[in-house]
């Protein structure tokens, strides 16, 4: 019998900025069109702008997926903070090192997301750009549903790429409660 590696999800803190800085930029150019900003754009990111996005003064959240000590994944939960705009929050930043993908780990962290944006009592928002079924497919069986189609949400080398925009209604849960 082979032993399993260990893995846990848990909120990224200060001491993880290294390895956050790290799997991000291996995100951005492993799936350049998954995410709107380049390595170009974070590698000129400070390090106290770095740190904030790994760990975020709360309600923001930042779940890293770990293989023992080693930082294998990501997704982030930035809330809105306008008076008008509170009752929502967005998922970005989800990324799982490729060869994690399909081990459950990359629906892990969505849904420890949505656990965190359920308690907050919000609309979840996130995007997926069309071609990426994977990521579009787990959203949906998570109950996410579309609410339109950005066009040219990105160019990338003068190829547009289009973005399924997608939310969860997370208020009625709660009323409903």
């Amino acid at each position: 019998m082979v032993a399993q590696p260990e893995t846990t999800i848990r909120p990224l803190t200060a001491a993880d900025v290294d390895a956050y800085r790290a799997l991000r930029l291996e995100a951005l150019n492993d799936s350049p069109e998954a995410f709107s900003a380049s390595p170009v754009d974070e590698s000129t990111l400070r390090d106290q702008d770095m740190a904030a996005r790994c760990a975020p003064a709360l309600p923001g959240l930042t779940l890293g997926a770990f293989q023992n000590e080693t930082l294998i994944g990501m997704a982030a939960y930035i809330p809105n903070g306008g008076i008008k705009t509170r009752h929502k929050a967005k998922m970005v930043s989800v990324y799982l090192k490729p060869d994690w993908r399909k081990s459950g780990l990359g629906r892990a962290l969505v849904e420890g997301i949505i656990a965190h944006a359920r308690e907050q009592q919000v609309i979840l928002q996130c995007n997926a750009t069309m071609h990426n079924l994977p990521a579009r497919r787990l959203y949906h069986a998570l109950g996410f549903v579309p609410f339109g189609v950005e066009r040219d949400a990105m160019v990338i080398d003068g190829r547009g790429f289009d973005e399924e925009l997608l939310m969860l209604d997370l208020r009625q849960e709660a009323s409903a409660q």
